[in-house]
C-alpha cells in the first residue's frame, strides 16, 4: 500500500480548438467597409447631381460610359467589320426609309440635307471675291497690267473682308492727300483715276469712309469729326466728277480719329480715305 501512495497520478489534459465566429471573427469588419465605401459614394452622388448643371452631369456620364468598338446599332456590321448598319443614319434615307436628325428632308425633291437658296448664296459670294480678287491683282500689277503708277501704287493698300473689297488711300510724309485748307492734292486725283479703273470691272455699290490722325496739339473743342466729314465729302465730290455715278455711292462717312489704323495716334498713317466695293 505504501508503495502504491508513491505513484504520481496520470492527469489528461484535453485541448479544446476554438473556431473563429460570431462576433469574434473579422468578416463584420469587411462588410461594414463596404457598407460605408457605399453611403459614401451614394452621398457623394446625391452632392453632384444637385452642385451641377445638366450640361456638366452629361460630361460626367459620358466619361463613366464604356468605350466598346462595336457600334451599339451596329449589329455587327459597323466598326471593327468595317460595314454598314441598316440602322445608321447614313443608310436610311439611301434606303428609302425617309428623313432622320442627320439627314432632313428639304421637301422640294432636292438631296438631304441641302438648301438650294443657301448654295446660290455661296456660289454668288464666292463670284464676288473671285472678281475682287482680279481687280486686287490688277491694282497690284501681279498680272504685267497694273493699273497704277508705282509712285501712286505706295499710298494704297487692299483687302477683302465680309463687307467687299476695300480700297485704302493713306498720306505719307511730304505726299497728303489734302492740303491744310481740305482741298484735294494731286495725290487724291490719282486715287480718284484708280478708284475710276477699278469701278470699271465691277459694278458694286461703293462706300466712301475718312478718318484722320489725332492732332498733336490740345484743342478746345474736338475738330477731329469735321474734318473727316470733309475729307469724305470732298473725295465723293471728286469720285463723281471723275465718273462715278451717284447711285453708286451708297455711304459716306467719317470716323474722326476713332479708328486709327496705327498705334501712334498722331501719325500721318492715320489720315486715309477707305473706298468699299460693298457686295451684293
Amino acid at each position: 500500500m505504501a508503495a502504491d501512495s508513491n505513484v504520481a497520478p496520470v492527469i489528461i489534459r484535453r485541448k479544446k480548438n476554438v473556431i473563429a465566429g460570431g462576433h469574434h471573427g473579422g468578416a463584420w469588419k469587411v462588410a461594414y467597409a463596404d457598407f460605408v465605401t457605399a453611403m459614401m459614394a451614394f452621398f457623394m452622388l446625391m452632392w453632384l447631381l444637385n452642385a451641377t448643371t445638366e450640361k456638366q452631369r452629361k460630361g460626367i456620364a459620358d466619361y463613366f460610359s464604356p468605350v466598346a468598338p462595336i457600334s451599339r446599332m451596329s449589329s455587327g456590321s459597323d466598326g471593327m467589320f468595317m460595314g454598314n448598319s441598316v440602322f445608321a443614319e447614313d443608310v436610311l434615307p439611301q434606303m428609302g426609309i425617309g428623313a432622320t436628325s442627320l439627314h432632313e428632308s428639304s421637301g422640294d425633291g432636292s438631296e438631304p440635307g441641302t438648301d438650294p437658296t443657301a448654295d446660290a448664296a455661296s456660289d454668288e459670294e464666292a463670284e464676288q471675291n473671285t472678281a475682287f480678287e482680279e481687280v486686287q491683282q490688277a491694282l497690284l500689277g501681279l498680272r504685267g497690267e497694273s493699273m497704277v503708277d508705282d509712285n501712286w501704287l505706295r499710298h494704297m493698300i487692299s483687302r477683302i473682308t465680309d463687307e467687299g473689297l476695300v480700297l485704302e488711300f493713306y498720306d505719307m510724309p511730304g505726299a497728303p492727300l489734302f492740303e491744310e485748307d481740305g482741298t484735294p492734292t494731286f495725290v487724291l486725283h490719282e486715287v480718284a483715276s484708280i478708284v475710276i479703273e477699278a469701278s470699271k470691272e465691277l459694278g458694286n455699290d461703293i462706300a466712301v469712309e475718312a478718318h484722320v490722325a489725332t492732332p498733336p496739339l490740345v484743342q478746345r473743342e474736338d475738330r477731329t469729326r469735321d474734318v473727316s466729314s470733309k475729307r469724305a465729302l470732298e473725295a465723293a465730290q471728286l469720285f463723281q466728277e471723275y465718273g462715278i455715278e451717284k447711285d453708286r455711292l451708297r455711304r459716306i462717312a467719317a470716323y474722326g480719329d476713332r479708328e486709327p489704323t496705327v498705334d501712334n495716334l498722331m501719325a500721318v498713317r492715320n489720315n486715309r480715305i477707305e473706298v468699299i466695293y460693298l457686295k451684293y
